[in-house]
This record gives C-alpha cells, structure tokens and sequence, in this order.
C-alpha cells in the first residue's frame, strides 16, 4: 500500500514586489506554482505549515498542494530563498509535475558505518562530491543515497560514484569517477630545536675571534649581513 504523500494548502495571490513583506509578517510565505506548459500562479502558503513541512520531508519529497481548495496536485519544492541572517524562509517555488513524466534532480549522499582511517589513526573524513545527479519519475525519486565508509581504512582509499547503490528506477547522470568521500592524513608539526644560549654564546665568539685574525692591517673590518627585507602579503 502506497504511503499518503504529505500535503499543503495555498491561496493566490495579487500582491508582488516590496508589498510582500505584509504578507510574511502575517504568517503568509508568498511562492509561486509553475511547471512545463501551465502557467505560473502566485501563491501564499502558511509560514508555520511550510516549516513543519520541511522538517519532516526530504528535498525530493512529492507534495499534494491545494490552491484555493481545489483538487490537490503533487509538486516539488524546487527551491527555497532564505534569509541571509535568521534563515528564515522568504518565498518558495513549487513544481507541478507530471507523474508520467521523468525529472533531473540532485540527491544528496548520506555516509554510514565508521571509517578506521578517521578513528584510529586521527585523520579527517573528507566529502568531495555531497550530490550526485539522476533522473527518475517523480514518485520514484530518491531523498538520499547512502554509503558505507568501512572501507576507508588507510589514507590511499576512496569511494568514488561508481561504488553507490543505485535504484533500479534511477538513471545516474554523474560521472561514475567522481570521488564521493575520502580520508586526508593528518598535518604533522614539525618541533623547533631550542638553541642554547651558551652554546650560542660560544659560536659568536668564536665567529669574532676568527674574523680579527683575518682582518688586513690598517683597513676597517667588515660590515655583517645585511637584515633580509620584509615580505609582504600579495
């Protein structure tokens, strides 16, 4: 038996531009509805709802949504602006889909297991590829991949696309060479040797000693090194 798709309620909208900002603090999160040959549609979704929704759904969730109390049709949530500060959101775009017809989206990978590299010999778990691209039917998109890091025992191992698990009813787009996870080596420090200052000391001294034996009579002695200059930051 098919699980109920989650749903959300919208009502049109006429007002645009800087007006908007009347509607959010209202509690109303303006959006728009869109899809291939419909025309757009400017929507207000509750603020409060729209949240509950994001939390428990994933990013290829299909969602049931009403217009106006009308006859529910599934979308995507596409994409969502936020605010730049409290990441509240700002507005959000809905895609209407068509369940016979096949969509391109990003999945975002998601790693299991325990790596010993990372536990036992201190190195730092590395994710070069987060998504990776498929195209699917719209009730057959994946909200995530996962993949076991137990392999990544050493620092010269890696997981690369080619080693995901792929649906049956999922066509990967990414190219199968793309490394997804790696273990980077951690950075050595190098100790600096204290100098003794006696010891130091003693070889200046000795340095002094050498250069007024070798100093021609009459003449003035030589000038030391000169102080390498500054480097400065480009």
């Amino acid at each position: 038996m098919a699980t109920a798709r989650p749903t959300l309620t919208a009502e049109h909208r006429e007002v645009t531009g800087k007006a908007v900002k009347h509607l959010r603090a209202a509690g109303r999160l303006p959006g728009v509805v869109y899809g291939h040959g419909v025309e757009s549609t400017s929507v207000t979704v509750d603020d409060h709802a729209f949240e509950q929704l994001r939390r428990h759904t994933g990013p290829n969730a299909l969602v049931d949504l009403s217009v106006d109390g009308q006859a529910a049709q599934p979308v995507l949530i596409h994409d969502v602006q936020v605010h730049p500060v409290n990441r509240r959101p700002l507005h959000v775009d809905l895609f209407l889909v068509r369940m016979t017809e096949e969509l391109t989206v990003d999945v975002p990978l998601v790693p299991t297991g325990v790596s010993l590299a990372v536990t036992d010999l201190n190195g730092t778990l590395l994710h070069p590829t987060e998504t990776v691209r498929v195209r699917a039917l719209p009730d057959h998109l994946p909200q995530s991949i996962e993949y076991a890091i137990d392999a990544l025992v050493d620092f010269d191992g890696s997981i690369h696309v080619r080693d995901l698990t792929i649906p049956s009813d999922v066509t990967l787009l990414t190219d199968a060479d793309e490394i997804i996870a790696k273990v980077q080596a951690p950075r050595v420090e190098i100790e600096e040797v204290p100098v003794v200052e006696g010891e130091e000391g003693e070889g200046e001294e000795a340095e002094g000693e050498a250069a007024e034996g070798e100093r021609p009579s009459g003449g003035e002695r030589p000038s030391g090194d000169e102080a390498a200059g500054e480097s400065g930051e480009g």
